[in-house]
């Protein structure tokens, strides 16, 4: 879904695996997918595709 959004709307993907670092896992592990957007938490748990276009297109 993040792709199908990202050929819309352009913006840099960056996965980041959480097993093995203690602290990403201790903070994130019950609400994956965690998304962000400069820097700042947009979504976790669901991420709804015209709530996404839109956050991306007011940045």
């Amino acid at each position: 879904m993040l792709e199908s959004v990202q050929s819309e709307v352009p913006f840099v993907l960056r996965e980041i695996a959480i097993d093995g670092d203690v602290q990403l896992e201790a903070s994130h592990r019950e609400r994956v997918p965690v998304v962000t957007i400069d820097g700042g938490e947009a979504f976790s748990l669901f991420v709804y595709p015209d709530a996404l276009r839109r956050r991306l297109l007011a940045r």
